[in-house]
């Protein structure tokens, strides 16, 4: 009788496992959905900025929005790591680690992380970073200005980012900075109303205009690769809960099996007690 009382606590304690990784696997879904309207709708705005832009630039070299700027540039390469807020994402964030430190050189280099366990990733393996920020719990309105006035201070950025290709497979990537803000202009439609310094006026100048565009495109660009980072961070975590209700379903399945035949095995014990008993009673 005891083991019957054990295996049914397992059950329940199983079953609740199956509910909770179901939820978290709906949850997962849902973020994914509003995570990619977002990105559509991030990448309109910044279709209208890369058109103005486009036209008023003297030259194709992109200047991080700092040509009417006379402070120092630090001549390094600034490495940004956005990671995962917490360590329920599966095992995309040590692939990540891993393989920003195949590139890492602390003379060339320093790293800014986005995300607590990119931190105490890099804390674990004695890297120093210059910065953390917590990865934003919002998906829009992500405020990355203070990131961009990092950036700006160094001769060139690039990100790592975890990127969704499906809900079953991600990656991870590097990319420069200026490089994601010119692929996403590549994209951008054509065409439109002509935009120059001969038909409009530009205060306080043409080049503090174009700074000022290209340190909001490149605000937007970099909240798009921590968007998509989010993706497969939330694919990832649906993976792993798809995983583990699998898991789950098939442990109670197997549960449930052990129960019903203690069950019966304790119907038939008393079945022979009683079959037994009859039969000294008849003997008698």
């Amino acid at each position: 009788m005891s083991r019957i009382q054990e295996l049914e606590k397992q059950m329940k304690g199983v079953g609740a496992m199956v509910e909770m990784s179901s939820v978290f696997e709906g949850i997962a879904s849902m973020r994914i959905a509003k995570i990619k309207n977002q990105v559509l709708q991030a990448t309109i705005f910044f279709n209208d900025l890369w058109h103005i832009y486009t036209q008023l630039r003297v030259d194709s070299i992109f200047r991080f929005g700092r040509s009417t700027s006379d402070e120092k540039v630090i001549d390094k390469e600034l490495y940004i790591i956005i990671t995962a807020e917490g360590g329920f994402s599966g095992d995309i964030d040590q692939k990540l680690i891993r393989y920003m430190l195949e590139k890492y050189d602390p003379n060339k280099n320093d790293i800014i992380v986005i995300g607590h366990h990119g931190a105490v990733q890099l804390a674990q393996r004695g890297i120093a970073f210059k910065k953390y920020y917590k990865l934003p719990e919002k998906d829009q309105n992500i405020n990355v200005a203070p990131i961009i006035k990092h950036i700006q201070v160094y001769r060139t950025a690039s990100v790592f980012y975890q990127q969704y290709v499906s809900l079953m497979v991600q990656d991870v990537k590097k990319i420069e900075l200026s490089t994601a803000v010119a692929e996403i202009g590549d994209k951008a439609t054509k065409g439109g109303e002509v935009i120059t310094d001969a038909n409009y006026i530009f205060e306080p100048s043409t080049y503090a205009v174009v700074d000022h565009l290209e340190r909001s495109m490149m605000q937007i660009a970099l909240q798009q690769l921590i968007l998509d980072s989010k993706l497969a961070q939330y694919a990832s975590r649906f993976r792993a809960m798809s995983a583990s209700h699998q898991l789950a379903d098939e442990q109670l399945g197997d549960v449930q099996l052990r129960f019903n035949r203690a069950k019966r095995a304790v119907k038939d014990e008393r079945l022979k007690e009683i079959v037994n008993g009859l039969r000294k009673a008849a003997k008698a």
